[in-house]
This record gives structure tokens, C-alpha cells and sequence, in this order.
């Protein structure tokens, strides 16, 4: 059957249009937009070069990389073999390699966010490994059975991590059960598209465009090292991925009763409900419950979204690292059900805070929180509080005047203003972490770390209370990561890895 008449189809594809003419600039990467019932592809549009060496344009064929939209076809095909693997199951149970805490997080934690996974990618670096340094899956899985510990307890608190992901499809892959040829089984076979799961950045992928990133010397072509796990590896086109979640809106064929198991409420270890489920996160525009989830890989970014009452969708995928997928899919998705955009805050003013204790830090800067290193962009809540839209890192803020108090991650955190102190007097010097061989300086204000001509520099700013911020990067990424000193051993944390400690050397 036909959606929903209300919908305003013809404002969804001007506001495609919209999207992707920004990217038709002379010599720029772009990428695709497709608007989507469940029956048919109601409008497309793209706009920039799929390939800036050959002047190739972008289109709706073009193959990129899906990177984190790969979850909820991870989680899907995991749930195909509950006889195998139960979202109750430890993981230890499956993979004996790891130890305690990280071994006794659930499956279903690991999928959905809550259980205090490091994220691999995060913990490298702050061991100094690039972005660009390649890396292969067995001594990554050696790695994590050796750092056992986890960023908090499960299900106490919700902070997205890659790492459940990829060891959940070490378990199905030690059971018989390789994720390419399940997605080519359950998936682009029955469909007739070509959606596909490469290991490496490196192996060859039919039609896969590059990926840029934009330097001060102009754009540049998106590397990463990293083991490409099923937490991101798929590659397809804009195209290719509505055919998919087409069935996925009709509730059939390969995409049959995947809203509903993978969109079910999950909970924290108090009874709370958080809005992500398993690879799908939840989200609201006006009166409007939207499913979806984005994609990010050095260079590439993609997002989808869907509304499952009216079965109406839009697919969003660039080979450029400055799109802002999901406030691009939200557009479309307004214009197309005729809803408001949210109202971006300035209740909270501009400045950097700290927790009174621990790593914890906040800077507000035009609306944008960022916590321990990642970002979201703030709205206005009918209650007055400040809000984000984010299922992996809702945020719950308020300014009282003195601190922004409220919740990040559904945890309680009260921030102040950050007054500074001389630590850095006293942490000079080369600190180590032995276990994996790493090590880095502070000189002056600068914390050093690497070999050779691979080794950076970033700027040291103080929090207080023998805790500094450091501002690096790490390839087209930005690295902010606190350190907290206690004697003679320091902690290092971002977001998405709060377990490392180095001591002085």
C-alpha cells in the first residue's frame, strides 16, 4: 500500500536538493540523498565528485563505507542465531580469551551501549597509535583479553563504543558463522543489491569511491588502520542501503520483525529506559518518533532515518568528513513530515567546566556540549532544560548560575567553572605505561608522545585539582583527552576510553 498521503514529498526532495547542491563547489567531494516509502524511492539527489583524481559525480550508485549504520545489520544477523548466542549470555561464555569485568558484560549490554566497553579505536590512541597505523584482528582481540577492565560498571551508565560489536562477531564468527556471508545470504542475494563486508581498509571493494577529509593544504584522501570489525565495515551505495531499510519500513522479507526486536526498549541495571536499542537509536521531531543511526569512517559519513508509522525514510551518505549527516537527515525528515526543527539552546554559556573530582570535563562553545573529548549540539526543552538529540549521548543540562548540572550518559554530573592550578610544575617529565609499551613526555606545555618523525606535539591546558586537557589530533580527527595525576601515576581518559594509566618513568 501507498504511505501516508500527508506526506509532503516535494518539500523532502527540495530539501535534498538543497543538501547536495552545497556540495556541487568546482574540484569538492559530495555525496547522496534518497527519500524513501516502503514501496518506492520517492526522490533523489546528489551533488560533488565521487572521485576528485578521474572528476567523477556522485551519485546514488556510488559505493561508500557505511561505517556504524553496519550495527543494526550486525545486531539483526546475532539475533538470527539466538540458539547460538542470547542477548542474557555473558560474553565470556563465548570468547575465553577475555577476563573480568569486560567478560561478564552481557550481549545484549555489548550491543546496546550500556556495557562499559573501551572503544578500541579511542584506547590506541591514547597509546599513540595513528589512525593511519594498520592493525589486524587477532592481536586486537589479544589486546582487549589483556585490558579486561571496563569504563564503568554495565548498565549504569550509556556511552557508545565499537567494541561490543566487534566482539560479538568474533563470537558468531569462532561459531561458523562469517558476517560477509550472512549479509550475502540474508541480505544483498534475496535483495539483488551489493552490500558487502571487507576486513581491511585495504581490501579491494568493486566501485568504492575515496574518501576525503580537508587539510589546511586542501583535501586529502581518508585512511584508517584499524581492523575494519562488523561495528562498521559495510560498503554499498546510497541506493543499495534504502532497497534495505525499504524492508526494514514494510516489516518483510530480510527486514522482517527487525523494528521491533532491535527497536525494543532496552534498560539500564536501575529500570531506566535509554533510547538506543540494538544498532538503532531513537529520536523525536515534534510529535514524531524517528529510528535511525549514522556512519562515520576517516573521510566518509552516512545516516539514515525513519519514521515507522507513516514507512518513510531518507538515506544520507558522503565521501567527505566535514557532513553532519544526522542534522542533514533531520531536515529532510521535518520538511518531509511537515515538523519544526528543534530550537538550538544558548541557555548555558560558553566556557570550559569540570566535575569537582574525577576526569570530567564539558566545554560549551555555541551550543555544542563536548564531553570528554566528543560532541553533540544542544536544544531547548519545553521544561527549559538543554537538551541533545542523541540516543548514545543524551545529554540533560542546565545552567544554575554557579554550575551546569544534569545528567550525560543518563549518569548525574555537576560542572563548574574550571580554575586552574600548577600541575603542570610538577608532572614534568616521561611517563610510561609498560604493559603496552608506551610511553609519552610533557615539556612545558606540551604532551609529547611517538617515535621519530611520527612523533606529535599537542598544547597542555590545566582543569584544576592535578588534571589537565590536552588538544591533539589525530589524523582528520580531533584527540581531547583529560589526564588526572595522583602521585606518580596518571590517568589518561576520553569518552570512549577511561582505563588507561601510565606511571612516571
Amino acid at each position: 500500500m501507498d504511505a501516508a498521503p500527508s506526506l509532503h514529498w516535494s518539500a523532502a526532495a527540495e530539501a535534498a536538493s538543497r543538501i547536495t547542491d552545497a556540495w556541487k563547489r568546482e574540484g569538492d567531494p559530495g555525496g547522496a540523498v534518497v527519500v524513501f516509502d516502503e514501496n518506492d524511492i520517492r526522490a533523489e539527489a546528489a551533488g560533488g565528485l565521487e572521485n576528485l583524481a578521474t572528476g567523477a559525480p556522485f551519485s546514488t550508485k556510488s559505493v561508500v563505507r557505511y561505517a556504524s549504520i553496519t550495527k543494526h545489520i550486525l545486531a539483526a544477523m546475532a539475533l538470527r542465531h539466538e540458539d547460538k548466542i542470547g542477548l542474557d549470555d555473558r560474553l565470556g561464555a563465548h570468547l575465553s580469551f577475555l577476563r573480568g569485568p569486560m567478560a561478564d558484560v552481557t550481549v545484549g549490554r555489548a550491543l546496546d551501549m550500556t556495557g562499559g566497553l573501551p572503544d578500541v579505536r579511542d584506547t590506541l590512541s591514547l597509546l599513540g597509535i595513528s589512525v593511519h597505523t594498520a592493525t589486524e584482528a587477532q592481536p586486537i582481540l589479544d589486546f582487549l583479553g589483556n585490558l579486561a577492565a571496563v569504563n564503568f560498571p554495565a548498565g549504569h551508565e550509556i556511552s557508545y563504543s565499537n567494541t561490543g560489536y566487534r566482539l560479538v562477531e568474533t563470537a558468531l564468527k569462532d561459531k561458523g558463522l562469517l558476517f560477509d556471508d550472512l549479509v550475502q545470504e540474508h541480505i544483498s542475494k534475496p535483495l539483488g543489491i551489493n552490500i558487502r563486508a571487507p576486513e581491511l581498509w585495504f581490501d579491494p571493494v568493486a566501485g568504492l569511491v575515496p574518501g576525503y577529509w580537508k587539510s589546511e593544504t586542501g583535501w586529502q584522501l581518508g585512511t584508517a588502520g584499524l581492523h575494519l570489525s562488523a561495528s562498521g565495515s559495510l560498503t554499498g551505495s546510497a541506493r543499495h542501503l534504502a532497497i534495505w531499510l525499504q524492508t526494514v519500513l514494510g516489516d518483510r522479507g530480510p527486514g522482517a520483525g527487525l523494528l521491533k526486536r532491535q527497536g525494543a526498549p532496552r534498560t539500564l541495571a536501575d529500570g531506566r529506559e535509554t533510547q538506543y536499542g540494538l544498532g538503532l537509536a531513537w529520536s523525536r521531531l515534534g510529535d514524531k518518533r524517528l529510528v535511525g543511526h549514522g556512519g562515520s569512517h576517516a573521510g566518509y559519513k552516512a545516516y539514515f532515518l525513519l519514521d515507522p508509522e507513516s514507512r518513510a525514510g531518507v538515506v544520507i551518505v558522503s565521501n567527505r568528513e566535514d557532513t553532519a549527516p544526522s542534522g542533514l537527515a533531520l531536515q529532510v525528515m521535518a520538511a518531509l513530515l511537515g515538523e519544526s526543527l528543534p530550537t538550538r539552546s544558548a541557555r548555558i554559556p560558553d566556557g570550559l567546566y569540570v566535575t569537582e573530582a574525577g576526569p570530567f570535563w564539558l566545554e560549551m562553545k555555541a551550543g555544542v556540549a563536548t564531553f570528554l573529548g566528543a560532541g553533540e549540539t544542544l536544544y531547548e526543552a519545553e521544561d527549559g532544560w538543554s537538551v541533545s538529540l542523541s540516543a548514545h549521548m543524551p545529554m540533560r543540562l542546565r545552567w544554575t548560575g554557579e554550575a551546569i548540572e544534569g545528567e550525560i550518559g543518563h549518569a548525574a554530573r555537576r560542572f563548574v567553572p574550571v580554575k586552574a592550578d600548577d600541575c603542570l610544575s610538577r608532572v614534568q617529565g616521561e611517563w610510561v605505561c609498560r604493559d603496552y609499551h608506551s610511553s609519552f613526555t610533557i615539556n612545558g606545555d606540551r604532551f609529547e608522545i611517538g617515535v621519530g618523525p611520527a612523533r606529535v606535539s599537542a598544547p597542555l591546558t590545566s582543569l584544576g585539582k592535578n588534571r589537565l586537557l590536552m588538544d591533539g589530533k589525530d589524523g582528520p580527527w580531533t584527540k581531547r583527552s583529560s589526564l588526572v595525576f595522583e602521585g606518580d601515576k596518571v590517568g589518561l581518559f576520553l569518552n570512549r576510553s577511561r582505563v588507561l594509566e601510565f606511571t612516571r618513568a
